[in-house]
């Protein structure tokens, strides 16, 4: 009998853990379909109205590392002329801080005319970001800056909600062990990325079309 019901419970426990495989995988491959061939260095980078610079933590009111990677290739694309306006979005309520300040005062502070950059302070998670700067802020074309594992998710993201995006992998001084966690969270956050597109929920906050994007594009 002991035997018995342990070979119940090796293969239920088999059996659970290869549906989780499925949809790890699964998702995984959906969003290399989405991405593939959208992926770029900052040299790279094809020209677009607009960069999309996901949030990330702070601290002390100032982007800790993967952000400000994130913030310096959105100043590069700036600066070389294949974009013309910054949307940062992000959480301006976190726990680590506000995000939206953090990362228009660091542009402002290497140079960027603040005229040409816009906040969103509801960017609560990458559907989010992506889904509001289509409905929000009426972005159809643009960059979509983060790190390694992420951009291609937020490329698949932004793609299905109707933006035709490019991602650029922005460099991180960062060390392994933060690499190592972010890399674990991404693949976790893949499943969910599917089932939000599946549920095609709204963001969590809905907002009134806002044309301050559009203003800043063409300013620029």
């Amino acid at each position: 009998m002991k035997h018995t019901r342990r070979r119940t419970f090796f293969r239920v426990v088999g059996a659970l853990l290869g549906v989780v495989l499925a949809v790890v995988l699964g998702s995984a491959a959906w969003i290399a379909a989405m991405s593939y061939g959208r992926v770029h260095d900052v040299a790279d980078a094809p020209e677009a109205p607009v960069v999309v610079v996901l949030g990330s933590q702070v601290r002390e009111g100032k982007p800790m590392k993967f952000l400000s990677g994130r913030l310096d290739a959105a100043i590069a694309l700036i600066e070389s002329g294949r974009a013309h306006a910054i949307l940062v979005s992000g959480d301006a309520n976190g726990n680590s801080g506000n995000e939206i300040a953090a990362m228009t005062d660091y542009l402002v502070d290497a140079g960027i005319d603040r005229s040409r950059i816009v906040g969103d302070d509801y960017g609560l998670d990458t559907y989010d970001t992506c889904a509001r700067a289509a409905t929000t802020f009426g972005v159809t074309k643009a960059l979509v800056v983060s790190q390694g594992l992420h951009v291609s998710r937020a490329v698949a993201l932004c793609r299905d909600a109707g933006i035709d995006a490019h991602g650029v992998d922005a460099e991180c001084e960062c060390n392994w062990l933060a690499v190592v966690r972010n890399f674990g969270r991404e693949w976790l956050a893949r499943p969910k990325a599917v089932l939000d597109l599946m549920s095609g929920r709204p963001p969590a906050v809905v907002s009134e079309v806002d044309g301050a994007l559009t203003a800043a594009t063409e300013g620029g």
